[in-house]
Protein backbone atom coordinates (compact mmCIF):
# COMPACT_ATOMS: atom_id res chain seq x y z
CA UNK A 1 0.00 0.00 0.00
CA UNK A 2 1.37 3.44 -0.52
CA UNK A 3 0.87 6.32 1.55
CA UNK A 4 1.35 10.23 0.42
CA UNK A 5 3.46 11.79 3.74
CA UNK A 6 3.13 14.83 4.23
CA UNK A 7 5.80 16.84 6.48
CA UNK A 8 3.91 19.86 8.48
CA UNK A 9 6.93 23.06 7.61
CA UNK A 10 7.25 25.58 10.82
CA UNK A 11 6.02 28.64 10.20
CA UNK A 12 9.03 31.84 11.00
CA UNK A 13 9.05 32.47 14.39
CA UNK A 14 9.74 36.20 14.23
CA UNK A 15 8.46 39.56 15.69
CA UNK A 16 6.38 41.69 13.66
CA UNK A 17 8.09 44.57 11.72
CA UNK A 18 6.40 47.06 14.39
CA UNK A 19 7.97 45.42 17.32
CA UNK A 20 11.13 44.90 15.47
CA UNK A 21 11.46 48.45 15.47
CA UNK A 22 10.63 49.09 18.91
CA UNK A 23 13.22 46.41 20.24
CA UNK A 24 16.00 47.34 17.69
CA UNK A 25 19.54 48.13 18.73
CA UNK A 26 22.83 48.82 16.95
CA UNK A 27 23.29 45.59 16.34
CA UNK A 28 20.09 45.88 13.99
CA UNK A 29 21.87 46.73 10.78
CA UNK A 30 19.43 48.68 8.86
CA UNK A 31 19.98 50.84 12.19
CA UNK A 32 23.66 49.99 12.28
CA UNK A 33 23.70 51.85 8.63
CA UNK A 34 21.42 54.48 9.03
CA UNK A 35 23.76 55.45 12.35
CA UNK A 36 26.62 54.80 11.00
CA UNK A 37 26.24 56.52 7.21
CA UNK A 38 24.71 60.08 8.87
CA UNK A 39 27.05 60.60 11.52
CA UNK A 40 30.27 60.57 9.69
CA UNK A 41 32.09 61.04 13.09
CA UNK A 42 30.41 58.31 14.94
CA UNK A 43 31.56 56.10 11.59
CA UNK A 44 35.20 57.50 11.61
CA UNK A 45 35.51 56.95 15.53
CA UNK A 46 34.48 53.52 15.14
CA UNK A 47 36.94 52.53 12.61
CA UNK A 48 39.70 54.02 15.28
CA UNK A 49 38.23 52.00 17.86
CA UNK A 50 38.08 48.20 15.80
CA UNK A 51 41.44 48.87 13.74
CA UNK A 52 43.30 51.11 16.22
CA UNK A 53 44.72 53.17 13.77
CA UNK A 54 44.25 57.25 13.41
CA UNK A 55 41.81 57.99 10.65
CA UNK A 56 42.77 61.48 9.14
CA UNK A 57 39.10 61.73 7.94
CA UNK A 58 36.77 59.82 5.82
CA UNK A 59 33.68 60.51 3.42
CA UNK A 60 30.77 58.43 3.18
CA UNK A 61 30.00 56.58 -0.73
CA UNK A 62 27.14 58.75 -2.25
CA UNK A 63 25.55 55.41 -3.42
CA UNK A 64 23.93 52.55 -1.26
CA UNK A 65 24.48 50.59 -4.56
CA UNK A 66 27.68 49.99 -6.51
CA UNK A 67 26.80 49.02 -9.65
CA UNK A 68 29.57 46.51 -11.35
CA UNK A 69 29.99 47.43 -14.84
CA UNK A 70 30.21 43.52 -16.47
CA UNK A 71 26.71 42.44 -15.67
CA UNK A 72 25.02 44.85 -14.15
CA UNK A 73 24.94 43.35 -11.17
CA UNK A 74 24.11 45.86 -7.49
CA UNK A 75 25.89 45.14 -4.32
CA UNK A 76 24.77 47.74 -1.04
CA UNK A 77 27.30 47.32 1.07
CA UNK A 78 26.66 48.24 4.61
CA UNK A 79 28.89 51.37 5.59
CA UNK A 80 31.30 52.40 2.70
CA UNK A 81 33.79 55.06 3.79
CA UNK A 82 36.83 56.23 2.35
CA UNK A 83 39.94 58.05 3.77
CA UNK A 84 42.61 59.63 2.03
CA UNK A 85 44.39 56.26 1.29
CA UNK A 86 42.17 53.72 2.54
CA UNK A 87 38.98 52.01 1.61
CA UNK A 88 36.77 50.15 5.02
CA UNK A 89 33.48 48.62 4.25
CA UNK A 90 31.68 47.62 7.99
CA UNK A 91 29.02 45.31 7.95
CA UNK A 92 26.72 44.65 10.92
CA UNK A 93 25.84 40.56 10.69
CA UNK A 94 23.38 39.49 13.66
CA UNK A 95 22.88 35.79 11.75
CA UNK A 96 25.45 33.59 10.24
CA UNK A 97 23.85 32.25 6.82
CA UNK A 98 27.32 30.33 6.43
CA UNK A 99 28.93 32.32 3.90
CA UNK A 100 30.44 35.30 5.67
CA UNK A 101 34.39 34.21 4.51
CA UNK A 102 33.27 34.32 0.62
CA UNK A 103 30.78 37.78 1.06
CA UNK A 104 34.18 39.00 3.00
CA UNK A 105 36.17 38.27 -0.65
CA UNK A 106 33.68 39.41 -2.49
CA UNK A 107 32.99 42.69 -0.86
CA UNK A 108 37.26 43.51 -0.93
CA UNK A 109 36.95 43.17 -4.53
CA UNK A 110 34.44 45.03 -4.78
CA UNK A 111 36.23 47.81 -3.21
CA UNK A 112 39.07 47.92 -5.38
CA UNK A 113 36.92 47.99 -8.34
CA UNK A 114 35.51 50.86 -7.71
CA UNK A 115 38.81 52.48 -6.27
CA UNK A 116 40.91 52.41 -8.90
CA UNK A 117 39.58 54.31 -12.23
CA UNK A 118 40.77 54.21 -15.59
CA UNK A 119 44.25 54.61 -16.21
CA UNK A 120 45.29 54.09 -12.22
CA UNK A 121 48.13 51.40 -11.68
CA UNK A 122 47.34 49.06 -9.49
CA UNK A 123 49.89 50.30 -6.50
CA UNK A 124 47.41 53.12 -6.80
CA UNK A 125 45.06 51.06 -4.99
CA UNK A 126 44.23 51.92 -1.26
CA UNK A 127 44.44 49.87 1.16
CA UNK A 128 41.62 47.65 1.99
CA UNK A 129 39.76 46.71 4.93
CA UNK A 130 36.82 44.69 5.52
CA UNK A 131 35.59 44.02 8.65
CA UNK A 132 32.17 42.21 10.23
CA UNK A 133 30.68 42.64 13.50
CA UNK A 134 29.17 39.64 14.29
CA UNK A 135 26.83 38.41 16.99
CA UNK A 136 27.88 35.05 17.03
CA UNK A 137 31.66 33.27 16.72
CA UNK A 138 31.08 32.11 12.86
CA UNK A 139 34.91 30.37 13.22
CA UNK A 140 33.80 28.40 16.67
CA UNK A 141 37.13 29.17 18.07
CA UNK A 142 36.54 31.41 20.91
CA UNK A 143 38.29 34.14 19.86
CA UNK A 144 37.25 37.76 19.82
CA UNK A 145 38.45 38.75 17.12
CA UNK A 146 40.08 37.50 13.68
CA UNK A 147 42.22 39.03 11.52
CA UNK A 148 43.32 38.11 7.97
CA UNK A 149 45.88 38.73 5.60
CA UNK A 150 47.43 37.08 2.79
CA UNK A 151 50.85 35.21 3.42
CA UNK A 152 52.66 32.69 2.25
CA UNK A 153 51.79 29.06 3.18
CA UNK A 154 55.36 27.66 2.85
CA UNK A 155 56.65 30.28 4.79
CA UNK A 156 54.09 32.32 6.77
CA UNK A 157 56.39 34.99 7.84
CA UNK A 158 56.04 36.40 4.12
CA UNK A 159 53.83 38.17 4.03
CA UNK A 160 52.01 39.00 0.57
CA UNK A 161 51.66 42.82 1.00
CA UNK A 162 48.30 43.38 -1.18
CA UNK A 163 47.45 45.67 1.90
CA UNK A 164 43.77 43.80 1.88
CA UNK A 165 42.88 43.10 5.47
CA UNK A 166 39.70 41.31 6.61
CA UNK A 167 38.28 41.94 10.38
CA UNK A 168 35.96 39.84 12.24
CA UNK A 169 34.94 40.95 15.75
CA UNK A 170 32.68 38.83 17.98
CA UNK A 171 30.52 40.10 20.11
CA UNK A 172 29.26 37.40 22.32
CA UNK A 173 33.01 37.05 23.01
CA UNK A 174 33.78 40.30 24.20
CA UNK A 175 34.95 39.45 27.49
CA UNK A 176 38.12 37.70 25.56
CA UNK A 177 38.96 40.65 24.04
CA UNK A 178 41.99 42.80 25.96
CA UNK A 179 41.39 46.59 24.74
CA UNK A 180 38.62 48.17 26.34
CA UNK A 181 37.40 50.41 24.20
CA UNK A 182 36.69 47.25 22.04
CA UNK A 183 34.96 45.11 24.85
CA UNK A 184 32.41 48.17 25.37
CA UNK A 185 31.22 48.07 22.17
CA UNK A 186 31.04 44.81 21.51
CA UNK A 187 29.26 44.32 24.85
CA UNK A 188 27.00 47.26 23.45
CA UNK A 189 26.01 45.25 20.55
CA UNK A 190 25.15 42.46 22.47
CA UNK A 191 22.81 44.16 24.63
CA UNK A 192 19.05 43.51 24.50
CA UNK A 193 18.57 47.01 26.03
CA UNK A 194 21.71 48.35 24.93
CA UNK A 195 22.67 51.86 27.51
CA UNK A 196 26.20 52.97 26.87
CA UNK A 197 28.73 52.87 29.25
CA UNK A 198 31.64 55.51 27.97
CA UNK A 199 31.20 58.69 26.13
CA UNK A 200 31.08 56.68 22.75
CA UNK A 201 28.89 54.23 23.43
CA UNK A 202 26.29 56.40 25.25
CA UNK A 203 26.45 58.57 21.95
CA UNK A 204 25.37 55.43 20.12
CA UNK A 205 22.41 55.14 22.50
CA UNK A 206 21.33 58.19 21.68
CA UNK A 207 21.98 58.42 18.28
CA UNK A 208 20.06 54.69 17.83
CA UNK A 209 16.83 56.62 19.97
CA UNK A 210 16.91 59.65 17.43
CA UNK A 211 17.10 56.91 14.33
CA UNK A 212 13.94 55.33 15.80
CA UNK A 213 12.09 58.50 16.26
CA UNK A 214 12.82 58.95 12.94
CA UNK A 215 9.17 58.69 10.74
CA UNK A 216 10.99 58.52 7.16
CA UNK A 217 12.98 55.71 8.25
CA UNK A 218 10.24 53.94 9.99
CA UNK A 219 8.64 53.80 6.75
CA UNK A 220 11.93 52.51 4.80
CA UNK A 221 12.35 49.93 7.47
CA UNK A 222 8.71 48.80 7.47
CA UNK A 223 9.14 48.39 3.75
CA UNK A 224 12.19 46.68 3.42
CA UNK A 225 11.35 44.14 6.30
CA UNK A 226 7.39 43.88 4.09
CA UNK A 227 10.02 42.93 0.95
CA UNK A 228 11.97 40.46 3.15
CA UNK A 229 9.41 38.97 4.52
CA UNK A 230 7.97 38.23 0.88
CA UNK A 231 11.39 37.32 -0.37
CA UNK A 232 11.30 34.27 2.77
CA UNK A 233 7.96 33.29 1.82
CA UNK A 234 8.59 33.23 -1.59
CA UNK A 235 11.75 31.07 -1.02
CA UNK A 236 10.14 28.97 1.22
CA UNK A 237 6.97 27.87 -0.66
CA UNK A 238 10.12 27.30 -3.58
CA UNK A 239 11.85 24.93 -1.09
CA UNK A 240 8.90 23.40 -0.26
CA UNK A 241 8.15 22.75 -3.71
CA UNK A 242 11.77 21.04 -4.52
CA UNK A 243 11.64 19.13 -1.02
CA UNK A 244 8.34 17.87 -1.71
CA UNK A 245 9.37 16.75 -5.14
CA UNK A 246 12.20 15.44 -3.25
CA UNK A 247 10.29 13.08 -1.12
CA UNK A 248 7.81 11.69 -3.67
CA UNK A 249 11.48 10.40 -5.86
CA UNK A 250 12.44 8.21 -2.54
CA UNK A 251 9.08 7.32 -2.10
CA UNK A 252 8.49 6.25 -5.87
CA UNK A 253 11.86 4.74 -5.45
CA UNK A 254 11.04 2.71 -2.66
CA UNK A 255 7.67 1.28 -4.32
CA UNK A 256 9.35 0.99 -6.82
CA UNK A 257 11.92 -2.04 -5.27
CA UNK A 258 8.92 -2.98 -3.21
CA UNK A 259 7.77 -4.68 -6.61
CA UNK A 260 4.71 -2.00 -6.81
CA UNK A 261 3.59 -1.10 -10.37
CA UNK A 262 4.65 2.51 -12.11
CA UNK A 263 0.95 2.91 -12.69
CA UNK A 264 0.08 2.36 -9.25
CA UNK A 265 3.01 4.23 -8.12
CA UNK A 266 1.86 7.18 -10.10
CA UNK A 267 -1.61 7.02 -8.90
CA UNK A 268 -0.73 7.52 -5.30
CA UNK A 269 2.01 9.43 -4.84
CA UNK A 270 0.57 11.75 -7.64
CA UNK A 271 3.59 11.68 -10.17
CA UNK A 272 3.38 11.56 -14.12
CA UNK A 273 3.32 8.00 -15.22
CA UNK A 274 6.55 8.79 -17.69
CA UNK A 275 8.77 9.79 -14.73
CA UNK A 276 8.19 7.11 -12.72
CA UNK A 277 8.76 5.12 -15.87
CA UNK A 278 12.10 6.85 -16.75
CA UNK A 279 12.50 6.23 -13.04
CA UNK A 280 12.93 2.79 -12.87
CA UNK A 281 14.97 2.68 -16.22
CA UNK A 282 17.46 4.16 -14.42
CA UNK A 283 18.04 1.67 -11.64
CA UNK A 284 18.88 -1.82 -13.16
CA UNK A 285 17.90 -3.90 -10.41
CA UNK A 286 14.44 -2.58 -10.88
CA UNK A 287 13.97 -4.48 -14.30
CA UNK A 288 11.36 -7.10 -14.00
CA UNK A 289 7.92 -7.84 -12.92
CA UNK A 290 5.55 -5.84 -10.65
CA UNK A 291 2.82 -6.19 -9.00
CA UNK A 292 -0.69 -4.05 -10.02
Amino acid sequence: MCKQNINNTAGRDEQTPEQKWKNATIANNFIFYKVMYNNQDVCKELLEILLQIKIDHIVMHTEETIEIDYDKKGVRLDVYAQGSDKAFDIEMQSTDKGEIPERARYYQGILDVNELNSGQEYKDLKDSYVIFICVSDIFKKGLAKYTFENLCLENPEIKLNDRAYKYFFIASNYGKILDENQKTFLKFVMSPNAKGTDSFTEKLTRLVEEAKHNMQWRKQFMEWEREMAYKFREGKAEGLVEGEQKKAEADALAFLKEGDAPEKIARCIGLPLEFVLELKEKVPELQGNFTN
